[in-house]
């Protein structure tokens, strides 16, 4: 079903919103009662947006995978050279999950198991496309860099996403760890591991 831009922009309201009682509440903890007072909506105007609480999760973190499109993956697209391109993607990546405005980001990586059958498979492929994307750009820049790799690509990709993506249960934006410092230091470290010695 084609939403027109009226809807569309409804359901990224209500999206923004159950994202933050999923975030306050855990997916399990919260009602559609909740979210529909978040909504200024009644419960049956809810169901009527987004059909099911299930529903409701896989179009949060559709939502979230589109910001992750929107906000990293477009900004580095003119971006030719590979080592710059990893290191933009990297910074804007770290951004998407420290910045609490974007709970949709964090729904993703916390409510993941409670997304179930069908709507679960649909999230995961997007999810793939990502890590295929970060597994073609970390090869490039091996190649680039001209000697044998240290590590497959695959398995360096997955060990950046892990590193950045438990961000959201440590990080304080308002901590003495400033967050362009903290991406400088996860750039040079995973540049590091990847490439090996004093590379950045």
């Amino acid at each position: 079903m084609t939403l027109t831009a009226d809807s569309q922009s409804k359901l990224r309201e209500i999206c923004r919103a159950a994202a933050r009682v999923f975030y306050e509440k855990s997916y399990d903890g919260a009602s559609m009662q909740d979210i529909a007072q978040a909504v200024h909506l009644t419960k049956a105007g809810l169901y009527h947006h987004v059909g099911s609480k299930d529903r409701l999760l896989y179009e949060i973190m559709n939502y979230g995978m589109d910001i992750l499109d929107e906000a990293v993956l477009k900004k580095v697209a003119p971006i030719t050279d590979p080592r710059e391109k990893l290191r933009e993607t990297i910074v804007g990546h770290i951004d998407l999950v420290v910045r609490a405005r974007d709970l949709e980001i964090t729904v993703i990586l916390h409510e993941n198991r409670s997304l179930k059958g069908a709507l679960r498979r649909k999230i995961n492929a997007r999810k793939r496309e990502y890590i295929h994307f970060l597994e073609g750009l970390i090869a490039q820049v091996q190649q680039q860099a001209g000697r044998p790799a240290l590590i497959s690509p695959r398995l360096a990709a997955f060990g950046l996403l892990g590193v950045i993506n438990w961000l959201y249960q440590w990080y304080d934006v308002g901590g003495p760890i400033k967050e362009e410092e903290l991406s400088q230091t996860y750039v040079d470290f995973f540049f590091r591991g990847l490439l090996g010695g004093d590379e950045q």
